[in-house]
């Protein structure tokens, strides 16, 4: 990808321009999916009570904490950190662009994330209609990046963790 990307011509004004509007374009279409995500979990509302443990930040000495939500909150938080994700990335791609004039990473930028929008979780079951079962089951895990060592910092939904957390007396917590 890196490869293509440096053998497109940017100093011409008219590559650039298609390049622009090509990243545009996928930030509409990431917009576009996930306002009809959101709109699919709003129609939907399931009120199906969701408990799991919440692992402490890492290097934190706080005790996991039991979380009780519903499907339909918990997908709502899922949506909203995939948007602010998105903001972020747009919003250092903006600083890359304008400030450092970088391009490069204008053509990266405009498929990588169009790829995980489609690739993520809400999208396999709102968009593409698969049932929440497997890996699809909430809570779910953490995706695989350099933060995530072995999946320690994965929310835990069997019953030991659960009750675990309950004795430990970090139960309560009702996330609306």
């Amino acid at each position: 990808m890196m490869q293509v990307s440096k053998r497109i011509p940017f100093d011409d004004p008219q590559v650039l321009l298609g390049v622009r509007i090509l990243y545009f374009v996928s930030n509409l279409l990431i917009a576009g999916i996930y306002l009809y995500i959101q709109s699919k979990i709003n129609a939907k509302k399931d009120l199906t009570t969701l408990k799991y443990v919440e692992p402490p930040p890492m290097g934190s000495a706080e005790e996991p904490k039991l979380v009780t939500t519903t499907v339909h909150s918990y997908d709502l938080q899922q949506l909203r950190g995939l948007w602010k994700s998105q903001l972020m990335g747009i919003g250092m791609m903006g600083v890359m662009h304008v400030y450092f004039k970088y391009t490069n990473p204008l053509v990266i930028q405009s498929i990588i994330p169009l790829k995980g929008a489609f690739e993520g979780n809400l999208a396999k079951i709102y968009l593409f209609g698969q049932a929440a079962i497997g890996d699809l089951k909430r809570p779910w895990k953490a995706s695989g990046g350099l933060m995530n060592l072995g999946g320690q910092n994965d929310p835990k939904a069997d019953k030991k963790s659960i009750e675990q957390a309950e004795k430990a007396g970090s139960g309560g917590v009702k996330e609306e």
